[in-house]
């Protein structure tokens, strides 16, 4: 006698869930692949290339010492940060939408895997440039500058994964 695989699973197919439940768990994994994208942006833009001001809240909260750059250094090592950080959160999202959230076999595994960093790479691309235009021409700080960011790809990467690269 084989026990269940997860609670998801009846007789080895998995039970679809509704929409609203769907969307929360979309909500709940795509925290925590925030949680660890944000967490390597940070790192990265406070060791590696540097782009956090004294003011930002991090940096105040945490009492980290940061290094001084110019706004157009800052913008660009804000976005070679977040890109670093996109490929780690990205591959995190997607383990989590595969295992909990949609149902994989719209395609074969490495089309699967090729539209989903795709389309997350299209959305990365427009909110980081979002970003390093907030922070260049508008002077915004980067805390808030990366969070355009995040909002934008959350709304892209929903949709597009839902539709077009998951059976939903």
């Amino acid at each position: 006698m084989h026990a269940r695989k997860s609670a998801k699973m009846e007789d080895g197919v998995r039970i679809k869930s509704g929409p609203f439940v769907q969307f929360v768990k979309y909500g709940l994994s795509g925290g925590l692949a925030t949680i660890v994208h944000i967490t390597i942006f940070l790192i990265a833009a406070w060791k590696v290339f540097p782009a956090l001001q004294e003011n930002d809240y991090v940096v105040a909260m945490l009492g980290l010492s940061v290094a001084k750059v110019d706004v157009a250094t800052r913008s660009l090592n804000a976005m070679l940060s977040n890109g670093v950080a996109w490929f780690f959160g990205n591959l995190v999202s997607y383990f989590l939408n595969i295992f909990w959230v949609f149902e994989s076999g719209r395609h074969n595994r490495i089309i699967e895997i090729g539209l989903f960093y795709l389309i997350s790479g299209v959305s990365v691309v427009m909110g980081t440039g979002l970003m390093g235009f907030l922070i260049r021409y508008y002077n915004m700080q980067t805390t808030y500058a990366a969070t355009a960011y995040l909002v934008s790809a959350v709304l892209i990467n929903f949709a597009m994964r839902k539709f077009f690269i998951f059976k939903g």
